[in-house]
């Protein structure tokens, strides 16, 4: 019999003793008494002990050989009353057949009464404490990923756009087939990813993300399928790739448009046979992954110009699921705003804030280039800056929250990546040479020439 659960607001262990032999009790009574965690009651009889049911303990130790009632009758009437009890019975003859017996009724475990009795009842609870524990901790994490992926949590707006994505996640979530997100950076895909994951059949495995932009790639191949010790130079141990790691759950595939070649051959395999090997191995490992693949790239054009498989796009298209820029979903942005703004004021212990319609205004005419992820960060800014629990206008900065990382969705040189970072954090402390060169660890000079000779 598993041992009770301990409710979520209870901290102490409610252990019932029942013990004819007045002094044995109290003995073991006291020494159970030692930790405070345990709250212990004692009875002399059967009949004591069911007028007491009510108060539903978490453990009962049980006398085989009570006065008015004998201890398999007694066993089977409290499986029956508190099924989820833990009951520890303690006899006083060694009885093997007794003890195996009372355990097919549903006894916890069978003790034998002798010097060795209060340590051995002590070691018993203590175990079953630390399992109660881990239950409810295991509960309790669930819980919390369960109401964090629940998909209404997820979801903040009322656009049509946002509506039809919704549909999607649960159309998806339903289903094991594949999942394909696209969307700018920022819009929130691999967050849509887990929510497809943590609410589908799949959500008692593991989800485990793969970043292709991560990890170079001379690596991908042993990050994705493992390696066998000694498979090439640097190899020291065996490893187990992704894939086996996402056995029977989820692998998310973000940036799937910056795979290697050589990679997308090896990866349309593994989707066709359903079967990888590790680099160094001949073995072959079943695996069931439900692959989930974002990118903000144009994976067709991608296609079109031979930067990527045709066959393998169609293996990894399945259900397609556009995710919109921010800038396209109106009033979400203000929804959004509040949720971010409540969550950072409770999160931070500050004052609920609120927004003025002049700032919801200046709010609703931003372009977002950096998406959710961008108004988040400009309502939690704004959260800090404000000097009353409104926020203005004045107190909403759209400069600070951008960062150069914006600038890699463009096709650059290396050197006019340069420039183009150089010019933004001109832009943000107002073409102050002195503190741009101070934060980019250049020197001045560097900056006055690049100025001079128009490439600022």
């Amino acid at each position: 019999m598993s041992p009770s659960k301990l409710n979520n607001s209870e901290k102490q262990l409610r252990i019932f003793v029942v013990e004819d032999d007045v002094w044995y009790g109290e003995l073991l009574m006291h020494h159970l008494n030692l930790n405070p965690d345990n709250h212990v009651r004692r009875f002399e009889s059967a009949t004591e002990l069911l007028a007491a049911l009510d108060e539903s303990p978490h453990i009962i130790t049980l006398d085989y050989s009570l006065p008015d009632m004998k201890g398999d009758v007694l066993l089977k009437k409290l499986r029956m009353a508190l099924p989820d009890t833990t009951i520890i019975v303690i006899s006083g003859q060694e009885d093997i057949s007794t003890a195996l017996e009372l355990i097919r009724f549903g006894a916890y475990d069978y003790i034998v009464k002798n010097d060795q009795t209060k340590e051995r009842l002590w070691n018993i609870i203590n175990n079953i404490r630390n399992t109660v524990a881990l239950e409810d901790e295991v509960k309790i994490l669930r819980q919390q990923i369960d109401d964090k992926y629940e998909l209404q949590n997820l979801i903040v707006g009322n656009s049509e756009q946002i509506k039809q994505v919704f549909q999607l996640i649960n159309k998806a979530a339903n289903t094991n087939i594949n999942v394909s997100l696209t969307g700018e950076t920022g819009t929130g895909k691999e967050l849509v990813a887990k929510a497809i994951h943590f609410n589908s059949p799949r959500a008692n495995k593991l989800f485990v993300a793969v970043n292709a932009t991560a990890i170079p790639h001379d690596l991908m191949e042993s990050e994705l399928f493992g390696h066998e010790k000694g498979a090439f130079t640097g190899a020291i141990a065996t490893r187990i790739g992704k894939f086996e790691e996402a056995n029977g759950g989820t692998l998310f595939l973000d940036e799937v448009a910056d795979l290697d070649f050589s990679i997308q051959v090896k990866l349309l395999r593994v989707l066709q046979e359903r079967e990888i090997s590790r680099v160094g191995s001949n073995q072959i490992i079943p695996i069931d992954v439900r692959i989930i693949t974002a990118t903000h790239k144009n994976l067709t054009e991608e296609v079109r110009v031979g930067l990527f498989r045709e066959d393998l796009f169609y293996r990894l298209m399945g259900l397609p699921i556009s995710l919109p820029p921010l800038r396209e979903r109106g009033n979400d942005i203000l929804l959004l705003a509040k949720q971010f703004l409540d969550s950072f004021c409770t999160l931070n212990k500050l004052s609920k804030r609120t927004l003025s319609v002049p700032a919801k205004e200046k709010l609703l005419a931003y372009r977002y280039p950096g998406n959710v992820r961008e108004l988040k960060a400009v309502v939690e800014l704004a959260a800090v800056m404000t000097e009353n629990d409104q926020i203005e206008v004045e107190d909403i900065s759209f400069t600070a929250s951008r960062t150069p990382v914006d600038l890699l969705d463009q096709d650059c040189t290396l050197e006019e990546y340069n420039h183009k970072i150089i010019r933004y954090y001109l832009n943000r402390f107002d073409n102050n040479v002195v503190e741009t060169a101070k934060r980019l660890d250049v020197g001045k000079s560097t900056i006055y020439r690049m100025i001079k000779e128009g490439k600022l």
